[in-house]
């Protein structure tokens, strides 16, 4: 068995400022390094971490500098509507507002300033299938 040592997300985008933002204002990120090709975000707890990396920079393989398709990201949070409400207030675009599943999450989509579609979660409390 291979033992995993880290794994990180990186979104290909033409928006670094507006995407650092984004997700530093909704999420636990800190900027762990910051230029003008690459930006790495460590949650506070350095458990978690992603990466917004020019799409055009030499190193992206040519067929993830399209936009994104066929994925989307999950943050599982303490409160889906808190989030919303920074969401909100921030005038990021909201796809779809917090509401229950039958799966036992509260949950909202937002699409970040390069297109990906955020999924944002929250565990329903006492929730029993």
């Amino acid at each position: 068995m291979k033992t995993i040592n880290r794994m990180m997300t990186n979104i290909c985008s033409d928006k670094l400022k507006e995407s650092k933002e984004f997700y530093t204002k909704l999420f636990d990120f800190d900027v762990d390094y910051d230029s003008d090709w690459f930006v790495h975000l460590i949650s506070k707890d350095r458990q978690l971490e992603l990466g917004i990396i020019q799409r055009t920079n030499d190193i992206v393989p040519q067929r993830a500098q399209t936009h994104p398709e066929g994925f989307y990201i999950t943050f599982v949070v303490a409160a889906a509507d808190e989030v919303f409400e920074m969401a909100r207030s921030e005038q990021f675009e909201i796809i779809s507002e917090p509401e229950d599943t039958f799966y036992g999450q509260r949950r909202l989509l937002l699409r970040d300033p390069n297109g990906v579609i955020v999924d944002v979660s929250s565990p329903i409390p006492n929730f029993e299938f």
